[in-house]
């Protein structure tokens, strides 16, 4: 996702174990995480994630080997911290004064992440690595939990306006928007164009309105 101006940061409570790569401090430490991250993705849309090796990567940010193996120690905590940084610079949500625009906002920005070269190569590789992989998993978890509740409140102010019911699930909508993507992206390798993210929308939308998100009590 195109990084926004002052992207947030996350920082960890105190005492909290940091991860290999989640370390977030300033100064040559933080030049070097950036380097790093950049030629890792390089290389992932270059020749995917079969073909990621931790030493091409060091070479390709010129930086020692022995750095990028202390810090990260293995692929799939490189592809994490890559993830991890995707979210702190993710775009934020964008207000239309309408829940079927701010729903059709939110597929757009998926769709651009997942057709993006580098991105979306990303995402294949995290996906594919959280199934064997709790760093991975937990990386992917912690970035879907950031962009729902990032779009989440466009659903809320959908319910005060009376556009959908008041008990409806926001967090449920904003996963309805982007699943029929994602399972295109993964089943079909059908091209995600702008008609399909706008047909995820408008489903997530009617279905919204219809009541299928309310909450069970």
């Amino acid at each position: 996702m195109t990084p926004e101006p002052g992207a947030r940061r996350r920082t960890a409570g105190p005492g909290a174990a940091a991860s290999p790569g989640t370390v977030r401090p300033g100064g040559r430490t933080a030049r070097v995480r950036e380097a790093v991250l950049r030629a890792a993705g390089d290389a992932l849309a270059e020749h995917g994630f079969a073909h990621l090796d931790l030493a091409e990567v060091a070479r390709r940010a010129e930086v020692g080997k022995t750095t990028v193996y202390r810090r990260w120690g293995t692929v799939t905590a490189l592809l994490a911290d890559l993830l991890d940084d995707m979210a702190e610079q993710s775009e934020p949500r964008t207000e239309s004064g309408t829940l079927l625009a701010d729903l059709a906002a939110n597929a757009a920005l998926v769709r651009r992440t997942l057709t993006d070269p580098r991105q979306g190569a990303l995402f294949k590789a995290v996906i594919a690595a959280a199934t064997c992989d709790a760093p991975a998993a937990e990386a992917l978890h912690r970035f879907y939990a950031s962009r729902i509740a990032e779009w989440a409140p466009c659903v809320r102010q959908a319910a005060e306006r009376g556009e959908v019911p008041s008990d409806t699930d926001p967090e449920q909508v904003i996963r309805a928007v982007s699943a029929p993507l994602y399972y295109q992206l993964l089943t079909t390798g059908a091209p995600l164009d702008g008609a399909t993210a706008d047909r995820a929308a408008l489903a997530a939308y009617e279905a919204a309105r219809a009541g299928a998100f309310r909450t069970v009590r």
